[in-house]
């Protein structure tokens, strides 16, 4: 297994960022297995999705409709609302886990890998990439 972690700047607005750039540049030269993906903080997800479209926005837009920033959380240290972070890694989870094939990223035309963050108190990041050979 060869592992390595990136930095990301997300910024102190909610944010979505395409990762996938960094992780196939990860797995280049690789043969076959597995590339798992992981973020070692409790306010921040990853998720498959199309980037570039507007799918981005309506992924933060439909985390703000289930998930709002209002008084509700018990959770309150932070920014109002700060306690909706610490509930969006169980809707969107911090590992997401993919096929590579020929040291080449075996996702569908439209997806990207992408950090969700909606925790602005935060805007570094950390991402680990693990190669799991086949």
């Amino acid at each position: 297994m060869r592992s390595d972690v990136i930095t990301v700047q997300t910024g102190s607005r909610p944010a979505v960022r395409d990762i996938t750039a960094e992780a196939q540049s990860f797995v280049s030269g690789e043969g076959d297995g597995l590339l798992h993906v992981f973020v070692p903080h409790a306010t921040a997800g990853l998720a498959i999705i199309e980037t570039g479209s507007g799918s981005d926005d309506d992924l933060l837009t439909a985390i703000d409709a289930l998930l709002p920033t209002d008084s509700r959380w018990r959770h309150r240290h932070g920014s109002p609302g700060h306690g909706r972070d610490h509930v969006l890694p169980a809707f969107v989870p911090p590992y997401a886990t993919l096929p590579v094939l020929d040291g080449r990223l075996a996702l569908g035309t439209w997806q990207s890998i992408c950090l969700v963050d909606t925790n602005g108190d935060n805007p570094t990041r950390q991402v680990r990439f693990s190669f799991l050979p086949a």
